[in-house]
């Protein structure tokens, strides 16, 4: 079963105005496609977190490593 590296990330202006993406959380799970390591990596951070992933983070990524 492949692995993936599942990043959620915020952007943020820094005090020059420019945006950047801040990594929230990082993740790594066991999944068999990248559908199923981000809907597996959004259940692990509302149990971690308590709370919805999309409360601390505008964007999550998966890449398989």
């Amino acid at each position: 079963m492949p692995r993936y590296r599942v990043t959620f990330y915020k952007t943020v202006s820094d005090d020059t105005g420019h945006e950047h993406r801040a990594a929230q959380k990082e993740l790594t799970v066991l999944a068999d496609d990248e559908t199923e390591a981000l809907a597996e990596a959004e259940r692990l951070y509302a149990l971690a977190e308590g709370c919805d992933w999309r409360l601390r983070a505008d964007a999550v990524e998966a890449l398989e490593t």
